[in-house]
Parts: structure tokens; C-alpha cells; sequence
């Protein structure tokens, strides 16, 4: 309930402030200030005998918790029911707020990482085809369905740490193991040859390179190409496809396991 001054008094330090020296202090309108006592998202805990409002320490710590959360994109609403809310303590407001900024940044990185890439593109070329901007937004929803934010957010630095030279490197060596496992399929070689071992070991040595190490996104990225084979392999002729996948599971099992 909203007292009055004379109900109650504030630390001579902190003395109650008005509706209009707060807006001038933080730089949140007086029309804002009305606007969330008229919603009941912050009301002024004292008021003036002639009815004016008075804002103490505790409201504009709330304020403070208003305005900080409006920052991570929760509607008004949302932002009453969580400090309404049970067990809105500072230290939950806060770790809702880090939650939400670390996910914004994940987002942000990823989207640097695509803008780069088109430029990269659009440097090579004055033109790009509507087949390849086509695959690019696939390719684009494609990720977003087989790896969490922050997996893309580990390939991306993966691939900034290893650098431009490198992946190229890598994906001329797949343009070499891809074809020559494929021809190894067609003679029904047994999985205890060692020239096939060997071609696994390359296969194991590429994966990890490029993942990390990571395994659950070597089991992500194989699943995608289990799955998605024949949009992958639309833009990409030397992918592996379901049937290889299969073919090498026993090779791996012979040298002690796969990437992923």
C-alpha cells in the first residue's frame, strides 16, 4: 500500500525523490514512470499529502531491475510476473539477465559469421545465382535444426582458429577420401583391409580436426548428413551419403571407434 510522507520518513541520505527529478536522474520518461505505476508494474511506495508520488531507494532498485530487463527483449507483462513472481531475488534477476544476454551474443556471433561469409561471396563474385542465395538460406535452416547455439557458435571459432588456408586444406582432403572410399564400397573391400583402415583413420583425423573434438557435434553433423543426403549433396558432390555411413561403421569398429 502507498504511504504518505508523513506515514513514513527515508534516511536523511536518501531522501524520497519526485516523479520528475527520477526522470531527470535515469533518463526514463515521466510518461514511462506514470505508464508503469498505471499497470502496476512500479508503483511509488510513498506519495505526498497532496497525492504526488515519491520514489524510495526500493523503487528504483526495481526500476533498475525494470529497465535492465527490458534490455534482454521481455515484454512488460513478462517482466511483472517475474518480479512478482516467487523467488524474484536480485541474484535470479541477474542470472536471468546473463542468461539472455549470453544467448543474444550467440546469436549476434553467428550472424557476423554469416555476413562474413557473404561478403567473402559477393567479393568473388559480382552475381551470385538465385540457386546458390537458394541453398544459402537452406543451408542457413539446415544448421539451425542440427546444432544448438552454441555448438555453431564452437564451429564458428573452430574455424576462425584454424583459418581460411587450413579449411580449404581440409576440404580438399575430404574431396579425396569421399571418392576413394566410394570406389572401396563398389569392390566390397572387408573391413580389415589396411589401405580401407588407413582411409578411416584420415576420415577420424579430418572430423576431429574441424569439430574439435567434440563428439556430440560429430554425431550432430552425421546425423544431418544421414538425414539431409540429398540437399546436402545437391550443392556438394563429394559428401558421404546413409550407405557409406553404414559401410565405414565397420571399419571404425575395427581400428576402435569413429569421430562422432
Amino acid at each position: 500500500m502507498t504511504r504518505t510522507v508523513h506515514e513514513a520518513s527515508a534516511p536523511d541520505n536518501e531522501a524520497p525523490l519526485k516523479v520528475g527529478a527520477l526522470a531527470a536522474r535515469t533518463g526514463v520518461s515521466v510518461r514511462t514512470l506514470h505508464h508503469y505505476d498505471a499497470i502496476g508494474l512500479l508503483t511509488p511506495s510513498m506519495r505526498t499529502p497532496s497525492g504526488h508520488r515519491l520514489y524510495v531507494h526500493a523503487d528504483i532498485a526495481r526500476l533498475q531491475q525494470i529497465q535492465s530487463l527490458r534490455l534482454t527483449g521481455l515484454s512488460l507483462d513478462e517482466i511483472r510476473a517475474l518480479l512478482d513472481g516467487p523467488g524474484a531475488s536480485a541474484q535470479h534477476v541477474v542470472r536471468l539477465q546473463l542468461d539472455r544476454l549470453e544467448q543474444q551474443i550467440v546469436l549476434q556471433q553467428r550472424l557476423v559469421g554469416r555476413l562474413k561469409l557473404l561478403a567473402q561471396q559477393l567479393d568473388a563474385a559480382a552475381h551470385i545465382p538465385m540457386d546458390e542465395l537458394c541453398r544459402m538460406i537452406e543451408s542457413t535452416t539446415m544448421m539451425d535444426k542440427y546444432f544448438t547455439p552454441a555448438q555453431l557458435n564452437a564451429m564458428h571459432a573452430r574455424s576462425e582458429t584454424l583459418g581460411v588456408e587450413r579449411v580449404r586444406a581440409v576440404e580438399h582432403a575430404w574431396a579425396e577420401v569421399i571418392p576413394a572410399v566410394r570406389a572401396h564400397m563398389a569392390r566390397n573391400t572387408p573391413p580389415t583391409d589396411t589401405a580401407l583402415q588407413s582411409l578411416a583413420r584420415r576420415w577420424r583425423t579430418l572430423v576431429t580436426e574441424l569439430t574439435g573434438g567434440d563428439r556430440e557435434i560429430a554425431r550432430n553433423a552425421r546425423r544431418m548428413y544421414q538425414e539431409e543426403h540429398a540437399a546436402i549433396s545437391a550443392g556438394q558432390a563429394t559428401m558421404p551419403d546413409p550407405a557409406m555411413f553404414a559401410f565405414m561403421n565397420d571399419v571404425f569398429r575395427e581400428i576402435g571407434g569413429g569421430p562422432g
